[in-house]
């Protein structure tokens, strides 16, 4: 006869585990002999035995006692653990071969013209805050409109080698740091607007997209920087006032 240490000593388990188990239901706790110890069997062995073997099979608890109630059950239930498992390690082994290729340089999360792009943008007189928000932003992009992302792209990049609209860029990155009283936002925001106008019309491409993932980056962005909120705020009213199609999210109308 054993005590609760030796019982967990000989499975490979903690004392706190078996109680855990009496608590549960699953192993039955034996009734204290006359030195006041509550001494197990060989039976409780192969009982908790079973029990680890299930519970580091991944069985919730709750199953594994099912299971002890109805032990007729427990070859099929073995069976569809054994496939369960089977699954899994299949799932894991293709992350393992996903994560050594990304760390090999050999999956890219980005096109290779993208990237390209932004490793350009430095020279451009880009900072590095401006490039971040714009690997975010494709990476969005390209993972949630995946059909519209080249056009989207081309058309940026498009706008950058023209110089007046990259300055526009160049300002809007820069506004970061501006006080949202600046004059210099409201006159920035004019400037872009009568650009996209002029560009666009009143039909920007990809407004046909949901716009809950870019409010959502778009948000964020403002979070970090009074300008830039500030700067959101004035374009998106002056485009609002030029009747320049502009979807919200439905939490975006609710706070209108």
């Amino acid at each position: 006869m054993l005590t609760i240490g030796q019982l967990a000593r000989y499975v490979g388990v903690s004392t706190k585990t078996v109680r855990v188990y009496h608590a549960k239901g699953l192993l039955p706790e034996p009734e204290r002999d006359a030195s006041g110890y509550r001494r197990y069997g060989a039976d409780a062995v192969v009982e908790l035995v079973r029990i680890r073997m299930l519970a580091d099979a991944g069985v919730p608890l709750a199953r594994i006692r099912e299971l002890g109630s109805a032990p007729d059950e427990l070859g099929t239930a073995v069976k569809q653990i054994d496939a369960d498992l089977t699954a899994r390690i299949k799932r894991l082994r293709d992350t393992q071969r996903r994560l050594r290729k990304l760390a090999a340089g050999e999956i890219r999360i980005l096109p290779a013209n993208v990237e390209e792009h932004l490793a350009g943008l430095t020279t451009l007189g880009f900072t590095d805050r401006w490039i971040a928000m714009e690997r975010d932003l494709w990476i969005i992009v390209y993972a949630t409109h995946p059909d519209l992302a080249g056009t989207l792209f081309h058309d940026q990049a498009q706008a950058l080698t023209q110089p007046e609209l990259r300055n526009l860029y160049l300002a809007a990155d820069h506004a970061h740091d501006l006080d949202p009283d600046d004059p210099a936002l409201t006159e920035l925001a004019d400037r872009i607007v009568a650009a996209s106008i002029q560009r666009y019309g009143t039909e920007p491409p990809g407004s046909e997209a949901d716009p809950a993932i870019p409010d959502l980056l778009q948000n964020t962005l403002n979070a970090s920087s009074p300008g830039w909120q500030q700067l959101d705020s004035l374009i998106r009213r002056r485009m609002a006032d030029a009747g320049f199609t502009l979807r919200t999210s439905p939490e975006d109308r609710r706070s209108e």
